[in-house]
């Protein structure tokens, strides 16, 4: 094992001592496999979560670069799901009449992907910029829903640029992407140098105390450098000057938070339920040790328990399959050694995913439409936080006595 002692705390430099959760040797989630690979090696990384003895934050040791990860061809493409789509055109219509957006403001996205969220700020009349470092998925919002879009790993040199070039921004938006940057301090430092001092950020990002409650350890991935509480984000934020004023708590991803944040001395009222997001992280243990120390033996009896259900089902000639080719299906997958000795294939609305291989796992994936056609007996729904939707796509799998099934927090029928 490395010598975690000379593995540094990525906000505040502290050495990483803590274990949070060992998922062992897996490949990058969202490396899929192409048909002429599938004889060629894979490469296979460490997965393992560390948490901070002093300001909490959890994070895994660093084994890959960020560029690598993200400025290839880019997997995930945010508007093939459907609640995604609703969340993110709601949430502009929020931001809107909340910050009192017009034609004379700019709201910039970091990691705007393929324009899902900007989409909707655009069609009120809203001068919008992303900020995407995978050129792929940029290329998609520019040319099919025409939204300016940087191509740019986002920290403090690229806010310098664009405020230089008058690209100051009233409404910053940045929904899952904090935990996707390995230097956190210069992102968010990046966020105090180009958002006006009249102007507001929200940080979205699934909430590890949600995570903790809801052994969702399947998010953990490499592209995931850090998992975030209100009391790790705010230390992260005042570090860089900038102060939260209000949390939202949303179901997206298994319990998400939305942060608020300003530059210090804001003239936003600080909302009670950031004291009360505190409280319930306080009262569950978060800023103590021994509720991350206990994590990783709920994941050790989720993967007993998971692979029990499986091999029980095939033992009793069940066909099972897979629904979704998310990250945190590989995670699982990988981490529990499920290949296609168990789970025949999985299905994707993505085609960018269609007709590859799962990473690690080598399993297939196909279009929607093939469970149809072989009618299985179990759809694992990997994707467990869209759960409803799929069943709600999927609904003739019922018609011929399908089940579906969720891994997380626990195996069980939906």
């Amino acid at each position: 094992m490395p010598d975690v002692k000379r593995a540094l705390c990525r906000s505040c430099g502290t050495p990483l001592e803590h274990v949070f959760a060992d998922l062992g040797l897996s490949p990058i989630s969202n490396a899929f496999q192409r048909p002429q690979d599938l004889d060629r090696p894979e490469a296979f990384y460490p997965l393992r979560a560390y948490v901070c003895g002093e300001c909490r934050l959890v994070q895994l040791q660093d084994f890959h670069q960020a560029d690598d990860l993200f400025t290839a061809d880019y997997a995930y493409f945010s508007s093939y799901s459907t609640s995604w789509l609703k969340h993110a055109e709601t949430y502009a219509g929020r931001m809107v009449e909340r910050f009192g957006l017009g034609a004379g403001s700019l709201v910039v996205e970091l990691a705007s992907n393929d324009g899902y969220l900007l989409q909707y700020f655009k069609a009120r009349g809203v001068p919008v910029l992303g900020v995407e470092p995978s050129a792929n998925v940029a290329a998609v919002a520019e040319k099919e829903r025409g939204i300016p879009t940087l191509v740019k790993f986002f920290g403090v040199e690229t806010a310098k640029a664009m405020r230089a070039a008058g690209q100051a921004a009233d409404l910053m938006a940045a929904n899952n992407v904090l935990a996707h940057v390995p230097d956190i301090n210069d992102f968010v430092g990046g966020v105090r140098v180009l958002l006006k001092e009249t102007g507001a950020i929200t940080f979205e990002f699934p909430h590890l105390l949600q995570m903790i409650r809801q052994n969702q350890f399947d998010t953990i991935y490499h592209e995931h450098y850090s998992y975030l509480s209100l009391l790790a984000v705010e230390r992260a934020l005042a570090n860089n000057d900038l102060a939260v004023f209000d949390v939202e708590e949303l179901p997206t991803h298994g319990g998400s938070l939305r942060v608020y944040a300003a530059p210090k001395g804001h003239r936003f009222p600080v909302s009670p339920s950031v004291e009360a997001v505190r409280r319930a992280e306080a009262e569950d243990g978060l800023t103590g040790l021994d509720v991350y120390r206990r994590f990783h033996s709920r994941v050790m009896r989720t993967k007993r328990s998971l692979l029990r259900f499986l091999i029980e089902a095939k033992e009793a000639g069940k066909s099972i399959v897979g629904y979704g080719a998310p990250a945190k299906g590989n995670t699982l997958l990988n981490y529990c050694g499920i290949g296609t000795d168990l789970i025949d294939y999985t299905v994707d609305r993505s085609p960018h995913k269609q007709g590859l291989y799962l990473p690690g796992s080598r399993i297939p994936i196909m279009a929607p439409e093939h469970i149809l056609a072989t009618k299985p007996d179990i759809v694992l729904i990997l994707p467990w936080n869209l759960k409803d939707e799929v069943v709600e796509q999927m609904a003739a799998v019922r018609h011929w006595g399908g089940r579906f099934v969720v891994p997380i927090p626990e195996v069980r029928e939906v």
